[in-house]
């Protein structure tokens, strides 16, 4: 069963990619710490998703290794809008969103199969 609907590929997604995708350098006390670079990607997920299914099916799909799969889940917004008919209300849908954090050197390529 498809559990993940498509990937997110928007601005703010590219950059929590490219951030998380360099090696930190940070201090502690004057001792000097490196983090480690863990590459994160987004997707859109069915909402009766878990975070099992998510990172069994990432891992199948892009063969990489998932260390972390955070999710969010979001409401559908009321819109209205005004016609000829009068005024049309509608719901957008709800959907859920996963935030999935690779091992160090794993990547994603979207765009390979076009």
């Amino acid at each position: 069963m498809a559990f993940i609907i498509k990937p997110l590929v928007t601005e703010k997604m590219t950059k929590i990619t490219d951030k998380s995708s360099v090696e930190r350098s940070y201090k502690v006390k004057g001792e000097v710490r490196t983090k480690a670079a863990e590459a994160r990607y987004g997707f859109i997920v069915r909402p009766d998703a878990n975070k099992l299914q998510i990172k069994s099916e990432v891992e199948n799909l892009y063969n990489v290794t998932v260390l972390n799969v955070n999710t969010m889940r979001y409401a559908g917004k009321r819109s209205s809008r005004y016609t000829k008919a009068g005024l049309i209300r509608g719901q957008k849908n709800a959907f859920k969103k996963a935030i999935v954090t690779l091992k160090a050197g794993d990547t994603i390529d979207f765009y390979s199969n076009i």
